[in-house]
């Protein structure tokens, strides 16, 4: 059962719908509309038909073209995991490590510093700061260790970290998991935005056996909480869905509509990821199996219909390197942050193109690639009360007058790590 289902009213199951339907339905949304109950679900199910993956990549692409033209983003950005222990053993996932794991690490400041000078000297805007979820409430060891830094909690760190990253001449874009009202404020002033991956709706998947079983923080009404607090808190946000890792269709819809009604809410997500679940050896889910690559596209068209038209619709390239084309006729007009510095620390077997590369490929496309920092343009240009006076100030020295990247050293064709 998925979060809305739980809430209100069944939402009816309708047929597969025929081609004419789907075009009928789509133009609908296309002219401004929204799907009607049950529509969105019934295409859903029927994604493994081409042409009706046609009609969805058709209406996506034109709400695309109708807000960014030919135009796609890429974030030059570094990538920094301030620690990689976490309190939550999702089954997926090879990021989070246990304290006694020569794996383990929570960086310095020293480190941090390093790091995002490397950054300064590759034309980097965007410090990403993405981290393990609470790992002081389960580990002992964290605990002293934070003490004897001179931490109360792991939010003393990163604010530390993003406060370097600013000093140095870096705009910071946190992903710490589940953060309080209290921990969002304070973190505000050092952030140029902040996200959290909703992932999924579905409460089943937190039922034993399920992906989400030992992750409290994966609680779906948690997670939308803290997506209501950022908006409360007119906080440049990024959300998503993690597609593939159990979710139904429905569930996935669900996902989907759930990030839209906030984002018309609040006007604060700036983009949604739609990021495609690889299995990795030594995970619990290692055996199992990823959705087709035609199913990817066809949920990522289908996102950019039921997503606002204002809200991005990110793909990771290094995840779907084999469609890049495909997805930018599906909607796409992100590709997220791109390092020449750092690796994905989250998904390391899957390396970033080359900057040079993603440029070429997404022109042969059709397509325009422009470089953006860690919050869109529209936001800096429209949105000046989204920011802490403290970032505000510090804009018009990452962005151009209209709102894409100005760097301080021009290396466009840096490779990526």
């Amino acid at each position: 059962m998925s979060q809305s289902e739980a809430t209100s009213a069944p939402v009816p199951v309708l047929p597969a719908p025929t081609r004419v339907e789907a075009e009928r339905w789509v133009a609908g949304v296309v002219a401004g509309g929204a799907f009607a109950p049950g529509q969105a679900e019934s295409l859903g199910r029927a994604l493994r038909d081409a042409s009706i993956r046609a009609v969805l990549a058709e209406g996506a692409l034109a709400i695309k073209r109708s807000q960014t033209a030919d135009r796609v983003t890429v974030s030059r950005n570094i990538f920094i995991p301030l620690t990689n222990l976490c309190r939550n053993r999702c089954s997926y996932c090879t990021f989070a490590k246990l304290p006694d794991s020569p794996e383990a690490h929570t960086y310095s400041l020293d480190e941090v510093e390093e790091v995002v000078r490397g950054g300064v000297a590759t034309g980097c805007i965007e410090a990403l700061m993405c981290l393990g979820d609470k790992p002081e409430v389960a580990y002992g060891s964290y605990r002293e260790d934070l003490e004897k830094r001179g931490y109360s909690s792991t939010t003393d760190l990163i604010y530390e970290a993003c406060r370097r990253a600013v000093s140095l001449g870096m705009l910071p874009h946190t992903n710490a998991g589940i953060l309080s009202r209290e921990e969002l404020v304070r973190l505000r002033p050092v952030n140029a935005s902040m996200g959290l991956m909703l992932e999924t709706t579905s409460v089943r998947l937190r039922q034993k056996g399920g992906p989400h079983f030992h992750a409290p923080d994966k609680e779906p009404a948690t997670r939308i909480r803290m997506h209501e607090i950022a908006g409360e808190l007119k906080i440049p946000f990024t959300s998503g869905m993690l597609l593939g890792i159990g979710e139904n269709d429905a569930e996935r819809v669900d996902t989907l509509q759930t990030i839209a009604r906030h984002a018309a809410r609040y006007g604060h997500i700036q983009e949604a990821i739609i990021q495609p679940f690889h299995p990795k050896p030594g995970t619990k889910m290692r055996a199992a199996s990823p959705l087709e690559d035609d199913v990817v596209v066809g949920w990522v068209a289908l996102a950019r219909l039921i997503l606002p038209p204002v809200v991005h619709v990110q793909a990771p390239p290094n995840l779907g390197s084999n469609m890049l084309p495909r997805l930018l006729a599906a909607g796409v007009d992100d590709w997220g942050g791109v390092s020449p510095v750092t690796v994905d620390f989250i998904n390391p077997e899957a390396p970033w193109p080359a900057l040079r590369q993603l440029r070429e490929e997404t022109e042969a496309a059709g397509f325009e690639l422009r470089e953006r920092g860690p919050v869109y343009p529209e936001f800096i240009l429209e949105k000046p009360d989204f920011f802490d006076p403290q970032v505000r100030v510090l804009l018009p020295n990452h962005a151009n007058d209209e709102g894409y990247a100005q760097r301080r050293n021009d290396q466009s064709n840096e490779e990526a790590a």
